[in-house]
């Protein structure tokens, strides 16, 4: 008797709830209003949503308070998502609705930690936490799962697709990239998303739905800040193949899959080529080109980095070499060089003997240093062989500058010669007068201190624009080329030199 009870009080919730009801109640008031008068219209119009709240039908079941909340944003905990969407996924056969989980992260956050500090970090991820609530229902639960992660489970609806995930994940986007004021300074900031849905879980539980959403997550973020993605079973199979690169990663620094790839650097004054950074790249013969960020942790994790750099060196001077002969003249190439390599005592006398190989000069050969390695001089072997490399004569570039604290007196103690401003002093210099700012200041004290300047990261016409008046001597970045092969360089070089001997005419019509 009870089961039938339930069972009808169920379907009357069902039935009053549904839209069929609701399509016919105005019929059903207008009914009543004619045969029983005032008094039936207004019985109707006040007691059905007084049953309706009896019932239950509007209630869309929110998680209870959670029992513990993240002591910095004040969001709750990856328990809490978990079960938002372990309930809904229990309760959606019954009551027809479903549900979605979304993984978001800020990019980069750990670089701007570094070059902001902590507190700065805490500020950034209380702001984002807000953007992140001002988006979403009041019924989603949100949660900072760690670092710079979020998640959140949607509130139960009716429905959830592809489409409306993609919309809600731009917004959250686009709320998160609003300059941030910190010290009367604006920020910027970016998010990659991942989400997924109900129908594309691997399994009919919080746990396996949640990770599923991070999963996606971790392929945008592979493929550049700012992505978006939606999970599918195809991603699993990708984290086995992960795995299994690691184990091929050793043979492909052997067999010659992981070379060189040229990003172009150029002069603000006249356009031309003033160097090439090599970047590294796996080609692999069955899923093609695999990004750095796929195996370069790789790498490092087996203790590889110092092989990598070797190859990386006698491929780049293999290229400048070749470029010589071609009759393109570009005076120098760049290559990145770890804390491993640098702490190795014979670093210098192996470029030494490169240098030698190719016959080419030291001054050819740039060598890249992060700022956060040459803020660091405890290490002295890796201060000797900073200080021996510019004594040999090769150029010393100061890499992502802005997010190591390097000292000025470390600047003039390793003869460094140019710095690389970071991408993200560089990211709309043209539209944020904050950004100008601070550009025009790093300018200033390099020219101050007599360095060069390069502005990493340079996507736009009005980024380019902007930094050639500030000052900036060299650019490199998106908007002027992407990384690229060896012989594509030759080409690129052919069309970009064309566009400078036959630059547009202004002020005349065309023939």
């Amino acid at each position: 008797m009870a089961n039938g009870a339930k069972f009808s009080l169920s379907n009357l919730r069902n039935m009053l709830g549904g839209p069929g009801f609701l399509a016919f109640f105005p019929a059903l008031t207008l009914g009543g209003y004619w045969l029983w008068g005032e008094k039936a219209l207004l019985a109707m119009a006040l007691g059905l949503p007084v049953l309706l709240v009896l019932l239950g039908t509007y209630r869309n079941a929110p998680l209870p308070a959670p029992a513990a909340r993240d002591g910095l944003t004040g969001l709750c905990l990856r328990q809490d998502v978990q079960g938002a969407l372990e309930q809904v996924l229990q309760k959606g056969n019954k009551n027809g609705r479903t549900t979605a989980c979304i993984a978001l992260e800020i990019d980069d956050f750990d670089s701007f930690v570094e070059r902001m500090g902590h507190k700065a970090g805490e500020d950034i991820l209380c702001r984002v936490a807000e953007r992140i609530r001002g988006v979403l229902r009041d019924l989603d639960v949100i949660g900072r799962l760690d670092g710079s992660v979020f998640a959140a489970a949607l509130a139960p609806v009716r429905r959830a697709d592809l489409e409306g995930l993609i919309q809600i994940s731009g917004r959250l986007q686009a709320a998160i990239a609003e300059p941030i004021s910190l010290d009367a300074t604006n920020v910027y900031v970016s998010a990659s998303v991942g989400f997924c849905l109900k129908s594309r879980s691997p399994q009919p539980s919080g746990e396996a739905m949640l990770s599923a959403a991070l999963q996606a997550l971790h392929e945008a973020q592979r493929n550049g800040p700012g992505a978006i993605r939606a999970f599918t079973t195809e991603m699993q199979q990708h984290v086995a193949t992960r795995h299994a690169l690691e184990e091929e990663v050793s043979d492909a620094l052997e067999t010659g899959q992981i070379v060189p790839w040229f990003q172009p650097q150029i002069s603000t004054d006249t356009g031309r080529v003033t160097g090439f950074e090599a970047l590294a790249r796996w080609i692999h013969p069955e899923r093609g080109l695999i990004s750095p960020g796929e195996f370069l942790p790789a790498i490092e994790r087996l203790g590889l980095s110092e092989r990598l750099g070797e190859i990386m060196l006698y491929q780049s001077l293999k290229a400048l070499r070749q470029w010589d002969k071609e009759n393109f003249a570009v005076p120098q190439v760049g290559v990145n060089f770890s804390s491993h390599e640098l702490r190795n005592p014979k670093l210098t006398d192996r470029i030494r003997w490169e240098l030698d190989r190719f016959d080419l000069s030291p001054e050819r050969l740039t060598v890249e240093i992060l700022e956060t390695v040459m803020a660091d001089t405890n290490d002295d072997m890796i201060t000797r062989n900073i200080s021996c490399l510019a004594k040999l004569g090769c150029a010393i570039d100061l890499d992502d500058f802005g997010t190591g604290h390097a000292s000025i007196a470390n600047i003039r103690r390793f003869a460094i010669g140019r710095i690389k401003i970071d991408r993200s002093f560089i990211t709309k210099v043209d539209q944020d007068q904050e950004q100008r700012r601070m550009v025009s200041a790093i300018l200033t004290m390099a020219e101050r201190l007599g360095l060069e300047t390069l502005a990493e990261g340079v996507e736009t016409i009005g980024e380019h624009a902007m930094l050639a008046q500030l000052g900036c001597g060299h650019i490199q970045g998106f908007g002027l080329a992407r990384p690229m092969p060896f012989a594509d360089t030759l080409t690129w070089m052919r069309k970009h030199y064309e566009k400078l001997s036959d630059p547009p005419r202004i002020g005349r019509k065309a023939g």
